[in-house]
């Protein structure tokens, strides 16, 4: 994840002639699996399953590039914890179309909250972009 956020970062780097720019990926990780975005419903299926009432860790990869300058890269991890959810809420919170495009097929900002219970660490880093990594990176 940090490379992938340093890639995303450089690649736009390489088209300016100053500026700073920021790179991020977020990635799941649940019993040793690395939840990436799911490519379907029965995708988001399995990865709720997966997630549903255990805790799992999410962390996100960010590079800070200072154009002709220097690349910081750093991480972030957070600790989650779902609720128990069973298979009509799961089955409502895929209708709603929310999970695509997320890593671990949840968004904590969303309605994914509903199922929520506990958290350990920056609840930024979950939405995707840990602030304070990134002002310490940027300083």
């Amino acid at each position: 994840m940090q490379r992938l956020a340093r890639s995303k970062a450089e690649a736009v780097a390489g088209r300016l002639e100053h500026g700073l720019v920021l790179g991020a990926d977020t990635t799941v990780v649940i019993a040793n699996q690395i939840l990436g975005q799911p490519v379907d419903e029965a995708d988001a299926r399995r990865m709720l399953r997966l997630l549903n009432a255990k805790w799992h860790d999410v962390l996100t990869g960010v590079a800070v590039v200072r154009v002709g300058g220097d690349t910081r890269v750093g991480y972030q991890t957070t600790r989650v914890r779902f609720a128990e959810m069973s298979e009509k809420e799961i089955d409502w919170y895929i209708a709603t179309r929310e999970p695509f495009g997320k890593a671990g097929a949840y968004g904590i900002q969303g309605k994914a909250s509903l199922f929520i219970e506990e958290i350990e660490g920056d609840y930024f880093n979950i939405m995707g972009l840990p602030i304070r990594l990134v002002y310490e990176l940027s300083a």
